[in-house]
């Protein structure tokens, strides 16, 4: 007797669990995702020539840092306040990463690569 009760509320405990399990992810698949990139345009463009480099923009261009795929610094100039920079890149490695930021305050970081 004891184990028949015992039973019966093992299965309506399981019936419960599998049902708000299903709601759960019903929700889930019927809204799209909460977190929604948006992809702007970049106020800004890599050119390369080989190993000459130059960053166009169309805002000046108030910093810029220029590292490595090894971690190692190869530009750095602050208060510039130009539209374009260029630049040639001294070591052999071919995977840099730029960091860019414009007069209007925003910080925009691209990898590029050079042949």
């Amino acid at each position: 007797m004891i184990y028949r009760i015992i039973r019966n509320m093992t299965v309506a405990l399981l019936c419960i669990f599998l049902v708000s399990l299903s709601f759960a992810q019903s929700t889930s698949l019927k809204e799209p995702s909460v977190i929604s990139e948006k992809t702007e345009k970049k106020p800004f463009k890599i050119l390369n020539n080989g190993k000459k480099i130059t960053v166009q923009s169309s805002k000046s261009i108030k910093t810029i840092l220029v590292w490595t795929s090894s971690g190692n610094r190869i530009i750095e100039q602050q208060d510039l306040n130009v539209p374009s920079y260029s630049f040639d890149i001294p070591v052999k490695e071919k995977i840099f990463f730029l960091r860019l930021e414009l007069d209007n305050g925003r910080i925009y970081t691209e990898k590029f690569g050079v042949q």
